[in-house]
């Protein structure tokens, strides 16, 4: 198993510079398999939905369809792929961006009964509690 930094991910779904999405291509299409997997950590996660977001104007559809696609392929493992599968599902659900459904999630899994933000669209998410 090899590890896959954020811009590994991103060069690959954006598919944006010719000569580095060949190469990308070739190793996630090619090299890694079931047997020989690439990893994902939570935080590369995050910040593939960041810049895939706000790069390259992702809109709430396409980042779910990502991760879903991140999650499912069988050349990749994610870290805490259960977390992320309840997190993309949450996700799906509400008005909250991604990484406030995995912060849930993880303090789920951690046993908080809440998690407390001042942001009014993560307090919106269950999960969530919003402080005044």
């Amino acid at each position: 198993m090899i590890g896959l930094d954020t811009n590994v991910v991103v060069r690959y779904l954006a598919q944006d510079d010719v000569r580095q999405a060949a190469t990308l291509t070739r190793l996630i299409e090619g090299s890694l398999s079931a047997e020989a997997r690439g990893f994902i950590s939570i935080v590369t996660l995050a910040e593939v939905v960041w810049v895939m977001s706000s790069s390259y104007g992702a809109r709430w559809g396409s980042v779910a369809d990502i991760v879903e696609g991140l999650l499912t392929a069988p050349q990749l493992m994610l870290e805490r792929a259960d977390i992320l599968w309840r997190a993309l599902k949450a996700y799906r659900e509400s008005k909250a961006d991604f990484s406030d459904a995995v912060i849930a999630e993880l303090g789920r899994d951690a046993g908080c009964s809440k998690t407390v933000t001042c942001d009014r669209h993560a307090g919106a998410h269950p999960g969530f509690e919003a402080l005044r």
